[in-house]
C-alpha cells in the first residue's frame, strides 16, 4: 500500500506513561511539517479531556500504564461520537490485549522501536483513514490469543459475513488482505467510488468503525487461513 503524500495539518495526541517516550515521539513527529503534537498525556484517564480540548486527528495511545491503561481508554474513547482515530504503542508483536484494542476500533499498532520514518507514514496513513496493521500481522495476534471463544468467534463472523451481498463479501475479503481502494478496484473491476461505497455499507451493516475491524471479521470466518 503507498504510502499518502504530506496533506492537510494532522493533529496528534501523545499518551505514554514514560516522559522519555513522549519527548522521542514528540521530536520525532515534531519534524515532520505536517503532524502537530498538541498534547501529551501520562495516563489514560487524562485522555478523554485533552481530546476534548485539542481535537487531535490521531491518539497514540500506549498500551500498558498505570491507572487507566491503554486498552480501557481506546475503548470508551472509540465509542464516543467523532472519535479520533487511535494507533495503539507496544513493546510486543503478538499481545493479545492488541487485538482487543484494534476491535475495540484501534486502527493499527506500532511497536515502540518502529523508525522515525515509518512512524510518521504510519500516523499520516491513520490520518487519511488508512489502517496501518497486515494480514499477516492479524494473523500473528489471532493465533496468539487463548483457544477459549475461538469456535464462538468464527460462528459470529460467518453469521455476520452471510448477511452481505456477494460483492460487498468479496470487497470485505480484499479489505482483509489488506488492499487499498484502488487495488480493490482493479482486481474486481470497479470503480474506487463503487468499492468506497461497498466498504461504507459493510461498516454500517456489520456495525463496525473501520477497515482494520472488517479484517479481524474476516480472519475470524476463515478466509485469511
Amino acid at each position: 500500500m503507498s504510502t499518502p503524500l504530506p496533506g492537510p495539518e494532522i493533529r496528534v495526541l501523545i499518551v505514554d506513561d514514560d516522559v522519555l517516550i513522549r519527548a522521542g515521539l514528540s521530536l520525532i513527529l515534531g519534524g515532520a511539517g505536517d503532524l502537530v503534537v498538541v498534547g501529551e498525556a501520562a495516563d489514560g484517564s487524562e485522555v478523554p479531556g485533552l481530546v476534548a480540548e485539542h481535537r487531535p486527528d490521531v491518539v497514540l495511545m500506549d498500551i500498558r500504564m498505570p491507572g487507566v491503561d491503554g486498552l480501557t481508554a481506546t475503548e470508551r474513547l472509540r465509542s464516543a461520537a467523532a472519535a479520533p482515530e487511535v494507533i495503539i504503542l507496544t513493546t510486543f508483536h503478538a499481545d493479545a490485549q492488541v487485538l482487543r484494542a484494534l476491535r475495540a476500533g484501534a486502527a493499527g499498532f506500532l511497536l515502540k522501536d518502529t523508525p522515525p520514518g515509518e512512524l510518521v507514514a504510519a500516523v499520516r496513513r491513520v490520518g487519511a483513514g488508512e489502517p496501518i496493521l497486515s494480514p499477516v500481522v492479524t494473523r500473528q495476534l489471532i493465533a496468539h490469543v487463548a483457544d477459549g471463544g475461538v469456535v464462538t468467534r468464527r460462528e459470529r463472523a460467518m453469521t455476520m459475513l452471510s448477511g452481505l451481498s456477494d460483492r460487498e463479501r468479496e470487497v470485505a475479503v480484499a479489505v482483509g488482505q489488506g488492499k487499498s481502494n484502488a487495488e480493490i478496484a482493479a482486481g474486481l473491476y470497479m470503480s474506487v467510488a463503487t468499492v468506497k461505497a461497498h466498504v461504507s455499507r459493510v461498516l454500517t451493516k456489520l456495525e463496525l468503525n473501520n477497515r482494520v475491524q472488517i479484517a479481524l471479521i474476516v480472519h475470524d470466518a476463515g478466509h485469511l487461513a
